[in-house]
């Protein structure tokens, strides 16, 4: 007999993932070599444009693990759009993950609304779509190849 909980906690989800990580470098060899070098190590990735009062103009947040760069977030306040920010940022991303961390793809999700374009114009290409999620919205897996 079981039974199930929905509550939120924090101790068990690391269990969780633990278990998970384990499992994973046990069933894969693929998986074990990697562990074993530098690039079995998630690191996080950021990158900040701030303006002439040190605030946040823009961001781009993200992650490096298994010779890849997985960006999560990537923002230009409204008032700074238009003037490249965002090129710099993911190009600057791109550069830190390629050059200091021994990448060589990237990978990041975006919603039909937000940026597939901007992407694409950056070397991205769609490899993944889910149509209706959230209802009414389609998202975009898209890659890249560094360097």
């Amino acid at each position: 007999m079981f039974r199930f909980e929905t509550e939120v906690d924090r101790e068990r989800r690391q269990l969780l993932s633990r278990r998970l990580r384990e499992d994973n470098t046990a069933g894969s060899a693929e998986i074990r070599a990697l562990r074993s070098g530098p690039a079995g190590r998630e690191l996080p990735l950021e990158v900040w444009a701030l303006d002439e009062r040190g605030e946040v103009a823009a961001g781009l947040t993200g992650r490096t693990w298994a010779h890849w760069l997985h960006v999560d977030l990537l923002w230009v306040d409204a008032a700074h759009r238009g003037l490249g920010l965002g090129s710099r940022l993911l190009a600057e991303a791109e550069r830190v993950a390629r050059t200091d961390r021994d990448c060589t793809r990237s990978r990041l999700e975006t919603w039909d609304f937000q940026a597939p374009d901007f992407y694409r114009e950056r070397g991205y290409e769609v490899t993944g779509r889910v149509e209706d999620y959230p209802p009414g919205i389609t998202e975009f897996t898209l890659t890249k190849r560094l360097g």
